[in-house]
């Protein structure tokens, strides 16, 4: 797929970055290779629980921030 890999936001786990304006998400990927995996993925803007966003690559996963 040229085009990307379409996944569904599953979990919100929490906000990251300087400003606070990237999110850590869980996502389902609902077509392609990986069709079903559930992996951790950042977002940049506005995210729900249940919307449609598209990956371009669905071998990369993001590592999970831990509090100090």
């Amino acid at each position: 797929m040229s085009e990307g890999y379409p996944a569904e936001i599953v979990e919100i786990r929490t906000k990251t970055g300087v400003y606070g304006e990237i999110y850590q998400v869980l996502c389902k990927v609902l077509k392609g290779p990986d069709e079903g995996r559930v992996i951790l993925r950042n977002v940049k803007g506005p995210v729900k629980k249940g919307m449609i966003i598209v990956l371009l690559e669905t071998d990369r996963e993001a590592k999970e921030i831990k509090a100090r």
